[in-house]
């Protein structure tokens, strides 16, 4: 019987089996930010382990409050700034170097295709887009990891999307995504990995297959993954290219982090997305898609561009192509936050923040801050706001707000109508 990437994986940095249906696996990396990381690090305090297992393997960012709000994030940011500095942890991004974790870890190089990946954040799970397991995990988990290196999980149990088709001018990885999870559900993926493939899958590039697996704990999946390719080789290239004498010589070392023919699966789904349309969430739950087309009129109050979801640069670039000479409709506000200070730089260089500023956007720092009602862009009660973030639970963006997620593309429209549009490079 052949076997998943998870299986292979799992295989590979197994330590230990110590309950049936229980494994142990040596990890790889530990990301860590100032929302999760402090309980962990303050308990570890407490029981006298204030220690790492390797400070090479373990990058901290300031993420999701950036620059601090009040004396309470003040102090979860100082508990991580603190730690990183007694363990000697390198990799460590403060403030005006820092970016949103599942943007600025990629950028920076740090997963790879077949390594094992935990953080205290369920979105933790974009980093399978390389090939990778990785995981969102609870604070006694990520402090198992922090100390020793290690993770429990159960057996890994997978689900395949096989994607065919082409996608229509003005579909993209966001609209993808929001209509799997349609499909199957927000427990449909409950305890599996969720393997992505298909043309669609090929055709993408690494951060439209970030997209899709940022939002596979959406659907309840454990992980989501890609396999490594050409592309994933591109991306990597600048901080492998010491391992490898080419990059043919990389794409065939990475070929073992694939699922082999006769793997079994608990699912298998199979769409044509030639006919996709742009689509966006209804309701509080990521399951809940309407087509644009249907929820065209809906009138909404802010627009936010960003994220780990999309705010990378390809996602800047196409909300810049859609607002390009034109400003946002009255009264509806306009927030975008490049996820990385490398992808804000590159909006500068290329003029992409000059077409933001001239439409009327506030553009932010890089920050976490709004997506989860937190700062940088929080809705009041009553208030809709149409944003390209991961989730829409009841108070998501702030107590009483709506939120409807879509593609970069269909926001900047709908900011600049004031209603929920489709963009005009969808034809």
């Amino acid at each position: 019987m052949g076997k998943t990437i998870a299986q292979k994986i799992f295989e590979k940095h197994l330590v230990d089996t110590p309950f049936p249906n229980t494994y142990v696996l040596k990890l790889d990396r530990v990301f860590c930010h100032e929302i999760t990381t402090p309980i962990a690090i303050n308990d570890l305090i407490e029981r006298d382990l204030d220690k790492v297992f390797d400070n090479t393997k373990i990058k901290a960012v300031i993420d999701h409050v950036s620059p601090a709000k009040d004396s309470k994030t003040a102090e979860q940011g100082k508990i991580l700034r603190d730690w990183s500095k007694r363990q000697g942890i390198k990799d460590f991004f403060d403030v005006g170097c820092n970016g949103v974790c599942h943007a600025i870890f990629p950028e920076k190089g740090y997963v790879r295709p077949g390594f094992t990946v935990i953080m205290g954040d369920s979105h933790t799970c974009t980093h399978g887009a390389f090939g990778a397991f990785a995981a969102g995990v609870g604070t006694t988990d990520l402090e198992v990891g922090i100390l020793k290196g290690v993770c429990s999980f159960r057996e890994p149990k997978s689900i395949k999307f096989v994607l065919n088709g082409t996608l229509k001018p003005g579909v993209f990885a966001k609209d993808v995504i929001l209509y799997l999870i349609g499909k199957i559900g927000v427990n449909g993926a409950t305890n599996c990995v969720v393997e992505f493939t298909g043309p669609i899958i090929d055709n993408f590039d690494m951060e439209s297959r970030m997209t899709l697996c940022n939002m596979a704990i959406e659907a309840g999946g454990t992980s989501g993954i890609c396999y490594p390719d050409a592309k994933t080789v591109e991306y990597l290239w600048e901080f492998i290219k010491d391992e490898y004498k080419t990059k043919e010589d990389a794409i065939e070392d990475y070929k073992q982090w694939r699922s082999d023919d006769d793997a079994k699966y608990e699912k298998v789904y199979t769409y044509d997305l030639s006919d996709l349309e742009p689509v966006c969430t209804v309701g509080y739950k990521p399951d809940q898609i309407k087509k644009i087309s249907e929820m065209e009129g809906t009138k909404v109050n802010q627009v936010y561009i960003g994220s780990c979801t999309n705010g990378r640069i390809s996602d800047l670039r196409i909300a810049a192509q859609v607002l390009k000479g034109h400003k946002l409709a009255d009264g509806v506000r306009g927030i975008v936050s490049p996820a990385t200070p490398k992808i804000f730089k590159m909006a500068v260089e290329e003029g992409l923040i000059s077409i933001f500023l001239d439409a009327g956007f506030c553009v932010t720092n890089p920050t976490c801050g709004a997506c989860l009602g937190m700062s940088n862009g929080v809705l009041a009660n009553g208030e809709v706001c149409a944003s390209t973030t991961n989730r829409n639970f009841n108070g998501r963006m702030g107590k009483g707000g709506m939120v409807h997620l879509m593609s970069p593309a269909t926001a900047a429209a709908t900011a600049i109508t004031g209603t929920i549009t489709n963009s005009p490079l969808y034809k």
